[in-house]
C-alpha cells in the first residue's frame, strides 16, 4: 500500500496534514446506495475518509445497471448495500467499510440512537417526512447532516447542523495584513532607518514598498492633522506624491507602492464580520464552550487591550521588489510581531480555561497559533432546521425568488421537489413514474404545487407549466450524470465540514440541468 503522504499528495497541498487527519478520523453514514449516494461516497473514499457505513434495504434490479457504475449484471438480486460497499472498499483498502441491509426509514423510526455514532450522515433520495425526522435526530446528537437528492434533470444539496465554526476559511481574495495604516513601533523604527531620498539609484529602486508607504503615510499625516487620505481627491494626491518620488521609469518598487496604496486608505481596526463574531453571545464562555469560542473570547480581550483595536498579526508578507537584506529584515519584524501577539493570546486563552474550570493546556499551541494566523478570516455558519425551513421559509426571500426571472426555475424546482413528495404520499407513486396517466399526473402535480405555495403564504403565485410537465416527464428517475454532479457537490461540502477548512454553503443548492445552472436559495 502506498504511503499516505504519497497516496494523498495532491489533496494534502489543499487541506494539509491536519485536514487529512480529520478526514481519516471521520465516520460517515450513507442512507440509500443509489447513484447519488454511491457517487458521493466514492469521492470521500478516494479522499481517505476514516470509515463508512452504508444503509440500504433494497436489492439490485436490472434498472440499476443503467445508472450506477458500482453494480453489474452479476449483482442482480443481491443486496445493494453489500455490492456498493464491496466496490467502494476496492477503491481504497485503508477505509473501514461496512453495510446494513435495512430500510433507512425503518432505522430512523425505530433506532434513532444509531446515528449518534457518526461524524456526519449523508441522506440521499429521502422524502420530506423522513428528512425532517432525521434532521431532528442529528441535531439532538450534534451530528452533521448533508441531504442530497437527484431527480431527473434537477437535484439539491442542503447542509443542516446548529453551528459550524471555521478557522481556516481560505478566502480567494483577502487584503494582506501589513498594518500600513497603523504601523507598530518596530515597523516604524525600521522604516526610519531607510532614506527615501538616497541618491544611489540601485538602493532607491530596491526599497520595499511597505517602507515607502509607511514613510509617505506618516509624512502625509503630519501635514494633514494626523489623518490619512480619505477622499477621492486626497487619494489621487497621495498617489501623485508617490510618483513624484520616482527617479527612474523602471522603479518597480514605486509602481508596487502606487498599486498597494489602497492598503493605507483602509480603515483601522477589525472588519464588521469579525466584530459580529467577537460580539456574539457565545463569546461569553463557560465550561461547556467549544475551543473555538474560548479562543474568540481570548481574541476579544486582546483586541480591547494589547491589540489596540486590531486583530493579531498574521506574520507573512507578500513578494515585493526589494534588496534581500531589507526583505529579510522586514520579514523578521512581521514574524516577531505575530509571535508576540500569539503569546499574548495564548496567555489569555490559558487564563480563560483556568477560570472556567478546564485544563489550561487543553488547547494546543498549534491550534492557538493557527487561530491567530487566521483570526481576521474566522467564519461562523448557522443553519435553520429543515422543519423550520419547510414550515416557515423566509417569506420575503421566497417571494423574491418566485418573481425574479433569474431564480424562477431554481425555486420552481425546489417547490416541485417538495410537491412530488406530497404527491407520492397521496397517490403512492411519484408523478410520471409509471407508463400511462401522464396527463392526470400533470394535473395532480399542478394542484399539489399550488396547494404547497398556498400553505407557504404565496397565494395567487403559480409555477411554469413547462416545469411541471418536465417534473412529470422525469418520473423520479436518477440519471447518472446528474447524480454524479450532485454527489460531487455533496462530497465537496462534506470535506469542508469535516476538515473545517473553506466555508460550506449556507443555503439550499439547486441544480437546474435543463439550463445548466446552479443556484443557492436562502430560505
Amino acid at each position: 500500500m502506498a504511503e499516505p503522504k504519497v497516496k494523498y499528495d495532491r489533496q494534502l497541498r489543499i487541506w494539509g496534514e491536519q485536514g487529512q487527519a480529520a478526514l481519516e478520523k471521520a465516520s460517515i453514514c450513507l442512507l440509500n446506495c443509489g447513484p447519488t449516494g454511491s457517487e458521493t461516497l466514492k469521492n470521500l473514499v478516494l479522499g481517505g475518509i476514516g470509515s463508512i457505513t452504508l444503509v440500504d434495504g433494497t436489492k439490485i434490479e436490472e434498472g440499476d445497471l443503467g445508472n450506477n457504475f458500482m453494480v453489474d449484471e452479476s449483482s442482480i438480486g443481491q443486496s445493494k448495500a453489500k455490492c456498493v460497499c464491496a466496490f467502494l472498499q476496492e477503491l481504497n483498502d485503508a477505509v473501514k467499510a461496512k453495510f446494513i441491509e435495512e430500510c433507512p426509514e425503518a432505522l430512523i423510526e425505530t433506532r434513532p440512537s444509531f446515528f449518534s455514532q457518526f461524524t456526519l450522515v449523508v441522506a440521499t433520495q429521502l422524502v420530506e417526512e423522513w428528512i425532517v425526522k432525521l434532521d431532528k435526530i442529528c441535531r439532538n446528537a450534534n451530528v452533521i447532516l448533508v441531504v442530497a437528492r437527484s431527480y431527473g434533470l434537477t437535484g439539491l444539496v442542503r447542509i443542516s447542523l446548529k453551528e459550524h465554526t471555521v478557522i481556516e476559511s481560505k478566502p480567494d481574495h483577502f487584503l494582506d495584513d501589513l498594518r500600513l495604516n497603523n504601523p507598530w513601533p518596530e515597523l516604524r523604527r525600521f522604516s526610519e532607518t531607510i532614506d527615501l531620498n538616497i541618491p544611489d539609484p540601485v538602493a532607491h529602486k530596491h526599497t520595499p514598498y511597505v517602507v515607502i508607504l509607511v514613510k509617505m503615510a506618516e509624512e502625509w499625516a503630519k501635514s494633514h492633522g494626523g489623518s490619512l487620505p480619505s477622499s477621492r481627491e486626497e487619494k489621487k494626491e497621495f498617489k501623485d506624491l508617490l510618483k513624484a518620488k520616482m527617479i527612474a521609469m523602471d522603479e518597480d518598487n514605486y509602481r508596487e507602492a502606487i498599486e498597494a496604496s489602497f492598503k493605507v486608505f483602509a480603515p483601522h481596526g477589525i472588519s464588521p464580520d469579525l466584530k459580529q463574531i467577537v460580539d456574539d453571545s457565545c463569546a461569553e464562555v463557560d465550561s461547556n464552550s467549544s475551543d473555538f469560542w474560548i479562543l474568540v473570547a481570548a481574541l476579544k480581550e486582546f483586541i480591547a487591550n494589547e491589540g489596540g483595536g486590531e486583530a493579531p498579526m498574521e506574520g507573512s508578507i507578500p513578494d515585493m521588489t526589494s534588496s534581500t537584506e531589507h526583505y529579510v529584515n522586514l520579514q523578521n519584524i512581521y514574524q516577531a510581531k505575530a509571535e508576540a501577539d500569539f503569546m499574548l493570546i495564548e496567555e489569555r486563552a490559558r487564563n480563560i480555561l483556568k477560570k472556567i474550570g478546564r485544563d489550561p493546556n487543553s488547547i494546543s499551541k498549534t491550534t492557538i497559533k493557527g487561530f491567530c494566523k487566521n483570526a481576521r478570516k474566522l467564519k461562523v455558519c448557522r443553519y435553520r432546521s429543515l422543519e423550520d425551513e419547510f414550515n416557515s421559509p423566509i417569506f420575503a426571500e421566497l417571494q423574491k425568488y418566485l418573481t425574479d426571472e433569474d431564480f424562477s426555475v431554481a425555486v420552481g424546482f425546489y417547490i416541485l421537489l417538495r410537491a412530488v413528495d406530497r404527491f407520492a404520499a397521496n397517490y403512492n407513486s411519484f408523478p410520471g413514474q409509471f407508463d400511462g396517466g401522464i396527463d392526470e399526473d400533470i394535473s395532480r402535480l399542478k394542484t399539489t404545487a399550488v396547494g404547497l405555495l398556498s400553505d407557504l403564504g404565496c397565494n395567487g403565485l403559480t409555477l411554469s407549466e413547462d416545469l411541471i410537465n418536465e417534473m412529470c416527464r422525469f418520473g423520479a428517475a436518477e440519471l447518472h450524470a446528474v447524480a454524479a454532479f450532485i454527489g460531487g457537490i455533496a462530497s465537496q461540502e462534506v470535506i469542508k465540514l469535516i476538515t473545517r477548512q473553506f466555508v460550506p454553503m449556507s443555503g439550499t443548492f439547486v441544480f437546474n440541468g435543463i439550463d445548466h445552472k446552479s443556484q443557492l436559495l436562502s430560505l
